[in-house]
């Protein structure tokens, strides 16, 4: 699966979206467990604030100091008996993978949950040479087998169905005869996926955050699979957008605490890990072969930017589940594996503005994305720039909009002009006004009063009024 997830326009996505009433129901249970759930383990660590801002400034060192660590990372990984990639683009990173499954003459490959293989398209690249992909994070496994159905939250993929849904693909795709109990559910993949951890012969993971000064990778789960995964298959591959980095143990201490408490609200999740490298003489387990694939796939045309601060993000999607937007129009509205607040900013920056340009406004601007971002990433700042650039820069915006500025601009310049429009604008727009709301509106406006109403213009001005009540007329 590519970055991109529907072909479809956005308003198609947008209108589907809010006609699914199962899903805007599930999305707005699970914001508001989750976001409670935040609330109260931020509130045990004392002073969240501070928290957030020694977690921020880790994040700005790193990306301030990239090539420094990047540089040690790779080299202590070497000196571990690893192999390491830089990967400039997707299409690097997947055939780079693909030649090392290739060499191995691999069959079946396991993997755990990751962003990044998903945004180069990794299980597609693979599967066109013979390879079974499988995906043994359950979220991820459910949407596989449903047909590749793309992910709708950074951290609960499947997030869009019901257990009774994913009986009924589990039926339809696995043969499974049991009851829609989520622990008869889960007990059916695990005896699935336990033969497949047993068979491998390549084991993937992504990369929550790598330890330079180890050359240590480390995965945050809470099924157990990522263990799995990287100690029985002899050949490990993992794959790491090149920001994910911290420079030693004590600042990942800190990053994956803010991870967990901000991601599902919890201390600590069930395994936290740190691979380094292949199996060292006397180790019980682990790859014989361990390969690190870094993925820059546009990352580096970001630093240096207005929009460098979002390489800050740690993937906890805190931002997501206080989104008004995201409430009402789901995941799969986005078009991108990058959903919420984050997708909307990032997703223009990695796959362009023809694609994604209409993200940076889904969006009310009211913050409450950057407030709850446990490494202070002022995202409806960043949302602001893109519809900045997208105007001023890119020269996007509709030819319908360009003209309603022109005129409002040449109008506002002109006292005279100013003064006859705001005279006729009651009678003008009456055709599309109900009460005191233009609910139909013309032009540019018919998108805008499609979802929400207007305010109509008042018969009287303004500055009539005043003139009126400095007479005495309107006490």
């Amino acid at each position: 699966m590519a970055m991109k997830t529907s072909s479809k326009t956005f308003k198609e996505r947008v209108d589907h979206g809010i006609d699914n009433q199962f899903m805007r129901a599930a999305v707005s249970s699970a914001q508001e467990r989750l976001h409670g759930r935040r609330l109260a383990a931020a509130e045990e660590l004392g002073n969240w604030e501070e928290w957030r801002s020694h977690s921020e400034e880790i994040r700005q060192h790193v990306l301030e100091n990239l090539d420094y660590y990047l540089y040690q990372l790779s080299e202590n990984v070497a000196k571990r008996g690893g192999h390491v990639f830089f990967a400039e683009t997707a299409e690097e990173a997947t055939q780079y993978i693909k030649s090392v499954a290739e060499k191995k003459q691999a069959k079946k490959i396991v993997k755990s949950k990751s962003m990044v293989t998903e945004e180069i398209n990794m299980n597609t690249v693979l599967e066109s040479i013979g390879c079974e992909v499988i995906e043994t994070d359950l979220g991820e496994y459910i949407l596989q087998v449903d047909d590749h159905d793309p992910p709708s939250h950074i951290v609960a993929p499947a997030l869009h169905k019901n257990k009774e849904q994913v009986r009924e693909v589990f039926a339809k795709k696995l043969g499974y005869k049991r009851t829609s109990k989520p622990e008869e559910l889960t007990a059916h993949v695990r005896g699935i996926l336990r033969k497949d951890f047993l068979t491998a012969d390549i084991g993937i993971t992504g990369c929550n955050f790598a330890i330079a000064e180890t050359g240590s990778v480390s995965l945050v789960t809470n099924e157990g699979n990522g263990r799995l995964v990287t100690t029985i298959p002899k050949t490990q591959i993992t794959v790491m957008g090149m920001e994910r980095i911290v420079p030693t143990h004590e600042e990942f201490e800190v990053l994956v605490g803010m991870l967990t408490r901000s991601a599902v609200g919890q201390r600590l999740t069930s395994y936290i890990s740190a691979v380094t490298g292949p199996r060292g003489a006397g180790e019980a387990d682990g790859p014989e072969e361990f390969h690190l694939v870094i993925v820059d796939n546009g990352r580096s045309k970001i630093l240096g930017t207005e929009f460098q601060s979002v390489l800050q993000c740690i993937r906890c999607a805190a931002c997501v589940n206080v989104c008004p937007v995201y409430r009402h129009i789901g995941g799969h509205s986005y078009g991108s594996i990058y959903s919420g607040p984050i997708g909307a900013v990032l997703s223009p920056l990695l796959g362009g503005y023809d694609d994604y340009k209409e993200l940076p406004y889904a969006s009310t601007l009211c913050a409450a994305c950057s407030e709850a971002c446990p490494v202070k990433i002022p995202l409806h700042e960043l949302l602001h720039k893109h519809r900045q650039v997208i105007v001023e820069r890119e020269g996007r915006a509709p030819i319908s909009e360009k003209l309603a500025m022109k005129a409002f601009g040449l109008g506002a310049a002109s006292p005279v002009l100013y003064k006859l429009g705001s005279k006729i604008a009651p009678s003008a727009m009456s055709p599309f006004t109900t009460g005191s709301k233009i609910s139909k509106g013309p032009g540019p406006l018919k998108a805008w009063t499609e979802i929400r109403e207007f305010p109509a213009p008042n018969k009287e001005r303004f500055r009539d009024w005043f003139k009126n009540r400095e007479k005495g007329g309107n006490k």
